[in-house]
């Protein structure tokens, strides 16, 4: 039987967690992502264009309000977890009579929170400055829900895995960052060499910012039903293992 009452509160802990320091989880990564635009519009505008017709500030946006959406979700459930263990604190979290569903699927939806008000924040801040055209905006919903889901579940393997703050930058520096910087965000795949268009093909992320792009200028560089159903397996797959830690126990009762 679902336990309601435990899963909300573990998720409006982790709720409340994040807003309280909003400056440096939601508004830090905010100016992050505008610097970025600013700094590659600003040099860059004028000599590419990536899909026809559309400038190439306009497809910055999508790209880089998808990875603050993927990047921060990850950051979310991995160093609360993290956290949580090296505090000594995760034993008032797992005293409780919680499924390992509802342990994950509160960690989970909090990380998704966190991921998409950063993205939506970043998005609504460029709308002031460029108009955005959004032509299948429920494919751009389907694929930040999407996203978020993966690095949020992804997050949480990873704090499971992470016992210090070396560990997680593991993570974090070898495997999030050169995925997300190298799935598309500032360029085309196709703009790329034969060789390493095949190599972005076996990255993830690059499905993710894809069909989220896809929803706002409807053109890409793969079928929306393509990314979505690479995006659904990952996210099922990653679900499956973060629970089977969970269930076990792996790292979180010594």
């Amino acid at each position: 039987m679902w336990n309601r009452t435990g899963f909300y509160t573990l998720f409006l802990k982790e709720w409340i967690r994040f807003w309280k320091v909003a400056v440096q989880t939601v508004l830090a990564p905010v100016l992050t992502a505008m610097l970025y635009l600013l700094v590659f519009a600003h040099s860059l505008s004028s000599q590419v264009e990536v899909f026809p017709g559309v400038a190439y500030v306009s497809f910055l946006i999508p790209g880089l309000a998808m990875m603050s959406v993927l990047q921060n979700a990850f950051a979310n459930s991995s160093s609360s977890l993290m956290q949580s263990k090296m505090q000594g604190n995760i034993v008032f979290v797992l005293l409780p009579p919680l499924s390992h569903l509802e342990f994950f699927a509160a960690y989970l939806l909090a990380a998704m929170g966190r991921g998409l008000t950063v993205g939506l924040g970043m998005f609504l801040i460029t709308l002031c400055f460029v108009p955005m055209p959004l032509s299948h905006p429920v494919w751009a919903i389907v694929f930040a829900v999407g996203g978020s889901g993966v690095m949020g579940a992804l997050g949480v393997v990873a704090g499971i895995q992470s016992e210090k703050v070396d560990e997680l930058s593991v993570f974090t520096n070898f495997i999030i960052l050169p995925l997300t910087f190298l799935a598309g965000v500032f360029y085309s795949i196709h703009s790329l060499p034969p060789f390493w268009q095949k190599i972005s093909y076996l990255n993830p992320i690059f499905y993710m910012i894809d069909g989220f792009r896809y929803g706002f200028f409807g053109v890409g560089d793969v079928s929306p039903w393509l990314s979505l159903g690479i995006v659904s397996v990952v996210f099922v797959a990653i679900s499956l293992f973060a629970l089977w830690l969970i269930k076990s126990g792996y790292k979180l009762r010594y």
